[in-house]
């Protein structure tokens, strides 16, 4: 088990401002919320992992990001400082994500938070379901559904003993209405809030709190690599005109920190009494639709 340490882990030594820059740090004062509280972030070497672990750390707690690309966890430690620890971790391999929680478990002496957020969306493809990919199918299942309950597994190992934890998954408002992403994804996040509901009971009676977030499209890289398959190398900036199209709260952008600020919220004590709770961070987008129907003639709109 400890033989992770020597091969697996990167400590980070060092800020980096371009990426403080790049996720637009707040300059208010913080809280500390998660003061003295120890995180794992799968998925955490980029995009609402990686945002969510720097705001983790903004606000008081120890980061061990977990992540498959082992180049870009290094990186993500590095520039998030001392506080951050990369470990190695594919998901969808159960003994990697038990080493992974127990490498936070041994250098940290326990284990408060358990972050799900490593995900793929898998191809842009058709949504006609006769000519679905079963093999793509398995393989976004594998790590969006399979990854997700390995980390609640392991977290809940080793939070039951102490009576105490808060695990949070990441779904998705394609896992809230139908026609909102391809198949494959849309699936695995229904199952992922599923999951969550149907863990809760369970856990509560651990002292165990576990909870989902539901965010808006975001343009994180894995959405901007979604994009560029769909409609080129159109331009951040193009791709953000697509967003706000589609959005329905104006004046505001679906942005990285903001899920991670709601991972906050479930992370700290203030949702202490929260459990089993799809927290759905989308400006309004689920909440409703007009129909649209034709106006009779000589009734103006």
């Amino acid at each position: 088990m400890l033989r992770l340490v020597s091969r697996r882990v990167a400590v980070a030594g060092r800020k980096d401002g371009s990426w403080q820059k790049r996720v637009k740090f707040s300059t208010a004062v913080r809280s500390g919320r998660l003061e003295g509280k120890v995180a794992l972030v799968t998925g955490g070497a980029s995009g609402l992992g990686k945002a969510t672990a720097l705001e983790f750390i903004q606000e008081g707690a120890s980061v061990v990001l977990a992540d498959v690309n082992a180049q870009l966890g290094r990186q993500a430690a590095q520039q998030l400082g001392p506080k951050a620890e990369f470990v190695e971790c594919d998901v969808t391999v159960e003994p990697q994500v038990a080493e992974a929680v127990d490498f936070a478990v041994v250098r940290h002496g326990r284990l408060d938070i358990m972050h799900n957020s490593a995900g793929i969306a898998g191809p842009p493809t058709a949504t006609d379901v006769a000519r679905l990919d079963l093999a793509s199918f398995d393989l976004v299942m594998g790590v969006n559904v399979r990854g997700t309950l390995a980390g609640v597994k392991h977290a809940a190992r080793v939070m039951s003993p102490a009576g105490a934890g808060s695990i949070i998954c990441v779904s998705s408002i394609s896992g809230l209405m139908g026609g909102l992403g391809t198949h494959p994804y849309a699936i695995s996040k229904f199952a992922v809030a599923g999951m969550v509901r149907s863990l809760a009971g369970d856990l509560c009676r651990r002292g165990v709190r576990i909870n989902c977030i539901s965010p808006f499209v975001t343009l994180t890289p894995l959405v901007v690599d979604q994009f560029t398959q769909l409609y080129g190398d159109v331009g951040r900036q193009r791709m953000e005109q697509i967003v706000d199209s589609v959005s329905e709260l104006r004046g505001a952008r679906s942005e990285e920190m903001d899920v991670a600020k709601a991972a906050v919220y479930l992370a700290s004590d203030e949702s202490k009494y929260v459990s089993g709770h799809n927290l759905v961070v989308d400006g309004g987008f689920t909440s409703y639709k007009h129909l649209n129907l034709p106006m009779p003639e000589g009734i103006n709109p």
